[in-house]
């Protein structure tokens, strides 16, 4: 098995368009959610979202022509991926072989703003005469993936893996494995959606998964006993995973190292995550297990699935309590949505981030609004402030609908 180390990192988020704005914000505890102003919401069951601002495409390698053709899920993802190819020094034909470089980029739902605006056409002329010629291509979710690996010639693996709010992490832990085991000497990996647009807000919101509190700054309430759903929120993530030996010769920086990943399905509901965490435990353990462990030697951070609904918070308490049994207090944890939202087929990635910025700094970030704890969540949240520890060792955890789980382990980019 080959090591693999994380070289590069990008993201588009409501706190922050570039990985140090977006680690400034989230360790000063900084909201990103807001009034959604970018359309209007009367009649929705929500008003509220984390909206990608002051984001300019052509500061991130686009031209105006694509930039009129692309989805904004896909545009996301670019800007994710330009951010994360330039921190990673990587160039196809000078440092890397086209076809080992492979693009595991993926989107929970994909082209929803192209799927809502032709679907309207639809409707007002149903000959479908004026549904544009370049629909699908630009609604379907494996064409962020797939720009990327134009973009950079990366000619290896190109796959889309939809596990809705686990997409973005089982992408990275996928990636992991097939670098792991020789087949590529890196990827380009992770995830992006655009799903607060009216549709989203009125699906989301009619399937009573979104809070509908009137402040945005406390809205999101992970593990609080006040809370009342999630808060839907766009971007992207894309990590760079690098076989480690191959990283080493080029000189390039190494970030983390990933060490571990687990993954399970609950098989038990559509959208409620199984209520006693038996099968999300067993997704950790895994991570836990390959990571190589110690309850006596490490210190660890968990960036928890952390949605505040009522049922995943409580459920995945009890999965960390399966997990690390007595150790379960002794960990540090904390929810970013928070300060980010859900950002649905991206949050994995972008958690991913957070967790490898926690372990090279040596800080845990906090779960703000955390006023209220719920006794039946227990653990450390890490209420409102961040915490400095001497990480060794860092989880994410991601539960998507339909009962799929994922978590991946990094440890700190050190030889051994």
């Amino acid at each position: 098995m080959k090591r693999v180390a994380v070289t590069g990192l990008g993201v588009i988020s409501c706190v922050g368009n570039d990985v140090k704005t977006f680690w400034d914000n989230l360790k000063n505890g900084v909201c990103g959610l807001d009034y959604i102003t970018e359309f209007p919401t009367e009649g929705l069951p929500v008003k509220i979202a984390g909206k990608v601002r002051n984001f300019n495409p052509e500061d991130y390698g686009m031209d105006k022509p694509f930039i009129r053709k692309q989805d904004p899920f896909t545009i996301f993802a670019m800007a994710a991926a330009f951010q994360a190819m330039k921190d990673s020094g990587l160039v196809t034909g000078e440092n890397i072989e086209n076809e080992r470089l492979a693009t595991y980029v993926s989107s929970g739902i994909g082209g929803f703003v192209t799927i809502q605006r032709e679907i309207e056409k639809m409707v007002e002329d149903p000959t479908g005469q004026w549904i544009s010629p370049l629909f699908v291509p630009t609604m379907i979710s494996d064409m962020a993936g797939g720009q990327i690996a134009i973009k950079y010639g990366a000619q290896g693996s190109c796959i889309d893996i939809v596990t809705a709010c686990a997409t973005a992490t089982h992408s990275l832990g996928e990636a992991f494995r097939a670098i792991a085991h020789g087949y590529a000497d890196a990827i380009i990996a992770g995830g992006t959606d655009h799903c607060a647009i009216p549709i989203g807000a009125a699906a989301f919101g009619n399937a009573r998964a979104l809070t509908r509190a009137e402040d945005p700054k406390h809205a999101s309430l992970p593990f609080n006993a006040d809370r009342g759903g999630f808060v839907m929120a766009d971007g992207a993530g894309v990590l760079i995973l690098e076989e480690w030996e191959h990283a080493v010769a080029r000189g390039a920086h190494i970030y983390a190292e990933m060490v571990g990943y687990g993954t399970t399905c609950d098989a038990y509901h559509a959208t409620a995550p199984r209520p006693d965490g038996s099968t999300q435990s067993r997704c950790i353990r895994q991570a836990l297990d390959q990571a190589g462990y110690s309850s006596a030697d490490d210190c660890v951070y968990v960036n928890a699935h952390g949605t505040g609904t009522q049922l995943n918070d409580v459920a995945e308490t009890a999965a960390c309590k399966l997990a690390f049994g007595e150790d379960a207090y002794k960990i540090h944890i904390s929810s970013t949505k928070s300060m980010h939202g859900h950002m649905f087929g991206a949050t994995g990635a972008a958690e991913a981030i957070a967790t490898v910025l926690a372990l090279r700094y040596g800080l845990v970030p906090p779960t703000i609004n955390l006023d209220n704890p719920d006794p039946e969540c227990d653990l450390d949240y890490t209420p409102n402030v961040a915490v400095k520890a001497p990480l060794t060792l860092g989880l994410s955890n991601s539960f998507g609908f339909g009962g799929h789980n994922a978590c991946i382990a990094f440890r700190k980019g050190e030889k051994r």
